[in-house]
């Protein structure tokens, strides 16, 4: 199975239209936010659906130091997956996702998850990170870019894959959770490409 994009090149750095969060003087500030452009294909015979999964492997373990000015996140700690974006029962007959198919801008309180035109949205991890915020808190539906903490020692990965399953649904509740779509799709996997990307807002980071 192949995976391309027209803007995301595997191993480079994600271009900073599709991060949420950007640098600037005084801190970051919400991007563009908007997802990527992606093509699939060679996948296998009886591939009845697809689905799409971005999730950054090297997310703190603590928040303790994250987003400190007075301190970093260490290189050292133990990391966690972060979803970025989660949408599957994509129809065997889409092969392609245009830019800004699924986000275009920071949306307060989260798109909608559950059906649409693409597929089926799950949350991200964003709905946990912002459910402490009064103006933020709610269920961040489909994508949300990079945002990492601008004080982190470490470059962030995001794993963009694409997933050939041979079932057309996997029946998942509202408001699936990445661990829910890996469980699901536990035995339904025919095929998968990934294209993985780097990002960071500290400018002394590390791979």
């Amino acid at each position: 199975m192949k995976l391309s994009s027209l803007t995301l090149v595997d191993g480079a750095s994600l271009p900073v239209i599709h991060a949420l969060g950007v640098a600037a003087a005084g801190g970051p500030v919400p991007g563009a936010n908007r997802s990527p452009q992606l093509s699939w294909s060679d996948f296998p015979a009886g591939t009845r659906s697809f689905a799409i999964i971005c999730v950054d492997p090297d997310v703190p373990s603590r928040g303790d130091d994250v987003n400190q000015s007075d301190r970093t996140v260490p290189y050292d700690l133990p990391r966690v997956d972060f979803f970025h974006w989660l949408l599957v029962d994509i129809p065997a007959s889409v092969h392609a996702l245009a830019e800004a198919a699924d986000a275009d801008g920071l949306v307060p309180r989260g798109k909608p998850a559950g059906a649409t035109a693409l597929g089926v949205r799950g949350i991200n991890d964003y709905t946990g990170w912002f459910a402490g915020d009064a103006a933020m808190a709610g269920n961040y539906g489909g994508y949300d870019g990079a945002w990492p903490p601008f004080n982190d020692e470490r470059v962030h990965r995001y794993q963009f894959t694409v997933l050939a399953l041979d079932v057309a649904t996997l029946a998942l509740p509202l408001n699936f959770t990445g661990a829910e779509a890996r469980q699901a799709m536990a035995g339904h996997v025919l095929d998968q490409s990934t294209l993985t990307v780097t990002y960071s807002l500290f400018p002394d980071a590390r791979m």
